[in-house]
């Protein structure tokens, strides 16, 4: 198995809860495959892609553990179904067969009624905190758009071709 902490890359599929100009939220066992990646190297970037519109955004950032408040309301507000999912599941870990799971699930629902279900101990929240935002455009022309939103490094003097965005924020023009 190759693993994140060798050099090898990984990605996965994530939940975008919320954001904020603070940054983007998201909720998972820390004890996942992502979250000790995470706990390895707190970096992140997210990607979204919407073909119909022939338009993307990246985010890249830093990743921070959200406290166990927010993790809880955000838990309690989730589906009866969602909640034993989440509690059901050893995340990122092997099982013998599908009917392991469903009988762990099973179990669960015998033990806690809707509105009963415990947040797992190791289940929570991350925020990512970007440093970078890029936009892409397509264009019928291939000379597509591409707008990149930074945080400047500390005191980064004003480039020709950079320009001051709200909060300090720099935006730029890149090449397609």
């Amino acid at each position: 198995m190759l693993y994140f902490r060798d050099g090898y890359p990984s990605a996965r599929f994530v939940l975008l809860k919320g954001y904020s100009k603070e940054g983007f939220i998201f909720f998972t066992h820390y004890s996942s495959r992502k979250g000790q990646q995470l706990a390895e190297n707190p970096r992140a970037a997210l990607t979204f892609y919407w073909e119909h519109y022939s338009r993307s955004v990246r985010i890249e950032g830093d990743v921070e553990k959200l406290p166990f408040e927010d993790a809880d309301q955000y838990f309690r507000n989730r589906p009866y179904q969602s909640q034993i999912g989440a509690l059901c599941s050893d995340q990122s870990k092997s099982v013998s067969s599908r009917n392991e799971i469903e009988q762990i699930a099973s179990q669960l629902k015998e033990k806690y009624k809707e509105g009963e279900v415990p947040r797992p101990p190791l289940w929570g929240g991350y925020i990512l905190k970007p440093y970078t935002i890029e936009f892409w455009q397509g264009q019928t022309d291939r000379i597509h758009d591409r707008i990149r939103f930074r945080r400047p490094k500390t005191d980064e003097p004003d480039g020709i071709l950079t320009h001051r965005g709200e909060d300090g924020w720099i935006y730029e023009r890149l090449f397609p």
